[in-house]
């Protein structure tokens, strides 16, 4: 089969599995290579960044090359891949569980929840906090769970698949300003921030395409974008939080809270701090951007063979 026919449609199949199943409750590849890694991490761990650098090196190159060796197997084997790298509807259903929670005065299940969306300490948070720690967190992982693999799938097939969640995964395990990782998480939390600055900015442009499904304008995303997302200190989630905010019409950032300490974030858009009903219309902002982003990753997939023929031709 042509490949960027199955690629294309890998994809999309892929994207497909996700929305009817969401992540595998038992045996989930990407919790196998995360065990994989803790194993790993016990031999090379040193408080240097070149150990951090060994570390991932052979981490995400066992990836890469199962990636390689899997890459003929056509569109079966690109919708799997797809299937078990994207996060999107466990995403989407974790939002709209801690919705639910808040709405029913249900504090204690709200902070039950809020480690499965992000790192932020829920013992000091009130239902205001929650409402925004996960709606900052939907913000930031509709890009990481779902666009930037799409983004790399299209891009490089199986390889960009699994190495780019390869790459996301040891972030999330190392790449933290603590002690302990400070410098053997550097490397993972620098090429983190590489293989995200363009679906980053993908999501951005989605999250402005699609603004008026839930109130917003397009014009009121690009201007908080601009204004607003060199202000965080990563420079990939500040462009789809401070889109976001300016879809929704609300102010994010401010202190947050983390079981290492405490940071004083920035503030993103314009209006009112998220409320429960904010924090709806953003699971059904990231949605929409998913949806969008797995159409124009299968496009991209569809179209790329024939321009690198081109290109080869007219080189």
């Amino acid at each position: 089969m042509h490949t960027g026919i199955s690629t294309g449609g890998g994809l999309l199949l892929g994207f497909a599995l996700d929305r009817a199943f969401g992540d595998p409750r038992r045996w989930h590849p990407v919790a196998g290579f995360g065990s994989a890694a803790s194993a790993l991490e016990s031999l090379t761990y040193a408080d240097r960044r070149v150990a951090g650098v060994v570390h991932e090196a052979v981490a995400v190159g066992a990836v890469l090359g199962l990636g390689l060796a899997a890459r003929r197997g056509g569109l079966a084997v690109t919708a799997l891949a797809t299937w078990t790298v994207l996060g999107g509807r466990s995403l989407a259903r974790a939002g709209r569980a801690m919705a639910d929670h808040l709405e029913s005065g249900d504090l204690a299940g709200a902070r039950a929840l809020l480690p499965s969306l992000c790192g932020r300490d829920p013992s000091v948070l009130d239902a205001d906090g929650l409402a925004r720690a996960a709606l900052e967190s939907i913000a930031e992982n509709t890009s990481d769970a779902t666009v930037a693999p799409l983004f790399w799938g299209a891009a490089a097939g199986v390889p960009g698949l699994l190495g780019y969640r390869a790459i996301n995964t040891l972030d999330a395990m190392v790449g933290y300003r603590n002690d302990r990782y400070h410098r053997f998480g550097w490397a993972a939390a620098r090429l983190d921030d590489v293989v995200n600055l363009a679906p980053a900015r993908v999501t951005g442009l989605l999250t402005a395409a699609f603004a008026p499904l839930v109130g917003g304008r397009p014009a009121a995303v690009l201007r908080a974008w601009r204004r607003d997302a060199a202000k965080h200190p990563s420079p990939n989630a500040g462009v789809a939080e401070a889109s976001m905010a300016g879809a929704l019409g609300v102010r994010l950032g401010g202190r947050t809270q983390y079981r290492y300490g405490t940071e004083l974030r920035p503030t993103l858009g314009d209006g009112p701090a998220p409320t429960v009903p904010d924090l709806r219309r953003a699971v059904r902002m990231s949605e929409a951007v998913q949806l969008g982003a797995a159409v124009l990753a299968a496009s991209a997939a569809l179209a790329l063979p024939s321009l690198r023929r081109r290109l080869s031709v007219s080189g």
